[in-house]
């Protein structure tokens, strides 16, 4: 009888700390979903960086271009239509540049949620 009893209480626990390992699983396929759904926002706030990072180039680039042929224009017959080019292609310039570094602030951002930790 005491055998019984004594090979009872060795068992017993076995059974009440199975029962954790479920909890355990379940709590661990939520993390990975959470960090796949992190991972989610991450990449798409990269896309989003990188297209306005890209449209933000173009409109510098062609911006500049436009100023420098503005300037190689000054001090011609086409004096005024240089004058324009310089101006014209001064903002654009300034507003690629902008756009430029505008698009990093997506890479700082997280979704609307607070993170707990």
């Amino acid at each position: 009888m005491k055998a019984v009893v004594f090979i009872l209480f060795l068992v017993a626990p076995l059974f009440v700390f199975a029962q954790d390992v479920a909890t355990d699983v379940d709590a661990l396929k939520k993390e990975i979903l959470q960090l796949r759904t992190d991972v989610d926002h991450i990449q798409l706030n990269l896309q989003t960086s990188q297209n306005k990072f890209k449209r933000g180039i173009a409109v510098a680039t062609i911006g500049y271009t436009v100023t420098i042929a503005g300037g190689l224009m000054l001090g011609r017959k086409n004096d005024d239509l240089g004058k324009g080019l310089l101006i014209a292609g001064g903002a654009t310039g300034i507003t690629g540049t902008i756009l430029m570094v505008d698009a990093f602030k997506y890479l700082g951002r997280f979704n609307n949620k607070s993170r707990k930790r």
